[in-house]
């Protein structure tokens, strides 16, 4: 289907810019969005920023004719109102030449803008030579600032850079207090470097007292990171001994890591690990929710183990916990992948009994699996339950079927569901040749070939040889040890 509506970026610039009380850019510098009236200084900064015609040298020229006065105010502006359409680069020289042209007049806060616009869109050059610029005119970064940064060079693999800058953060005026010691730690945990995180937590005890619980939910989520359950474990433990009960995420988090971990090198100890940590949960009164449950489900699923899947499910309605959507969607696509069709569409039908309203993927992915393992009339049986729910959202669903059930020879079906479609009014993206019989070609499974009988030597079962060729050889050995006896 066609979108509807705009992306959610352009959604969340109009907001923006509705907030600032100035509004888009005209429609022949945005051709997707409707024309408003905008200050015209403004209009014109950004018509210069934007415009795709010449290099950076024609920008500067262009803007060396920008003749209304320029206040950091408005410099800040043009950037938020093009950060999405200009090139970064064109955005860095704007910013420089601003600089230059305001002299003393642009603020610490408008660098710090600026450093936070080039750190969310990950451009390293940028936010370099910024913080060369901050440190060189002895400028004020603010703890927000750095936190932007440290996440943007640690997410672009130059965690040593962040780490460096936290060290040096008295050359950038900022001190190193509880929010800059937890931005840091973050950081370096998203991308699984707790060790290193530790580090800083180790020599800088005495500046997070007050957010040791974070701290410590950081640390575990980056052990589990690398599926390391031995640190993660001992980090659990850290925070009991610490006087830090674990709350749930803490113990999903865990959880993952553990379930991951077995997934790969022990899977039958998938449920009764899991279980237990459930069970420890329980004693400090964090009961295990949905998601608990979904975690464990999933790896199982990825193991093909069935029979485990189905009983979890079980054990959730029994222990109090009800199972979501996504529960009952972990254990059909097992079923279905495992070729129990009717157990899976029972467990559709329980689910829909519940009143659970799941989301598009639930069919999307369920209609595209049954697709998979030609199991065509089922997926239609999927597809006729999804309408009733009336959710909308059928054109990925007919762009699967129809070629399918086409391919498969059943040209009178997918026509009827082609016509089905357009009198919705949904723009189909198969094509329509898919339903022209000369040109589709149809898909015949093949069967294996029987061996023909004929060739003597194929006859021969290589087994036989086997044994025939051993016995013979037993025997001249049994008859060579007689020889040696005489």
């Amino acid at each position: 289907m066609r979108f509807l509506f705009k992306p959610a970026w352009k959604r969340s610039w109009l907001q923006n810019m509705s907030t600032q009380n100035f509004h888009l850019l005209p429609s022949s510098h945005y051709s997707t969005l409707p024309p408003i009236s905008v200050p015209p200084q403004l209009q014109e900064l950004c018509s210069i920023v934007v415009s795709t015609v010449g290099g950076l040298d024609d920008m500067e020229l262009s803007l060396n004719k920008f003749k209304d006065s320029l206040t950091s105010s408005l410099v800040s502006q043009a950037i938020d109102a093009s950060k999405h359409e200009a090139q970064t680069r064109r955005l860095l020289r704007f910013f420089l030449w601003s600089s230059r042209n305001l002299s003393h007049n642009l603020d610490d806060k408008d660098y710090n803008h600026a450093l936070r616009v080039f750190s969310e869109k990950k451009d390293y050059t940028a936010m370099d030579i910024l913080m060369g610029d901050l440190k060189n005119e002895g400028r004020v970064m603010d703890a927000e600032t750095f936190g932007l940064v440290a996440d943007s060079l640690v997410k672009l693999g130059k965690e040593d850079e962040a780490l460096g800058i936290f060290k040096n953060l008295t050359k950038y005026k900022c001190p190193i207090d509880e929010f800059t010691v937890t931005a840091i730690v973050n950081a370096l945990c998203s991308k699984g470097h707790a060790k290193r995180a530790e580090g800083v937590v180790w020599h800088h005890k005495d500046k997070i007292t007050g957010t040791r619980p974070c701290i410590y939910r950081s640390l575990l989520y980056g052990w589990s990171v690398r599926s390391n359950v031995k640190e993660a474990r001992r980090i659990v433990k850290e925070m009991k001994s610490d006087g830090v009960i674990p709350d749930l995420l803490c113990y999903n988090t865990f959880l993952r890591c553990l379930c991951e971990r077995n997934l790969r090198h022990n899977p039958s100890g998938l449920v009764p690990e899991a279980l237990n940590v459930m069970m420890e949960m329980r004693s400090y009164m964090v009961f295990p929710t949905s998601i608990s449950y979904n975690v464990l489900l999933s790896c199982l699923g990825k193991t093909r183990r069935v029979k485990e899947s189905c009983q979890i499910l079980e054990t959730m309605k029994n222990s109090g916990c009800d199972p979501d959507w996504v529960s009952y969607y972990l254990v059909a696509k097992v079923l279905f992948l495992s070729g129990r069709f009717g157990k899976g569409k029972d467990m559709v039908d329980e689910m829909i009994g519940k009143g659970l309203v799941p989301n598009h993927k639930f069919y999307y992915s369920l209609i595209g699996i049954l697709c998979g393992v030609e199991r065509v009339n089922h997926a239609l049986e999927l597809f006729e339950k999804m309408k009733r729910c009336q959710m909308g959202g059928y054109g990925p669903v007919y762009d699967v079927l129809i070629p399918k059930l086409c391919r498969g020879g059943d040209f009178e079906k997918g026509r009827e569901l082609w016509d089905e479609a357009t009198g919705m009014g949904i723009t189909l993206e198969c094509s329509h040749d898919v339903l022209d019989p000369s040109i589709t070609e149809v898909y015949k499974p093949k069967r294996p070939e029987k061996i023909s009988l004929v060739d003597s030597s194929i006859v021969k079962s290589p087994q036989k040889v086997t044994k025939f060729s051993g016995k013979r050889k037993m025997r001249k050995k049994s008859a060579t040890m007689k020889k040696k006896k005489k």
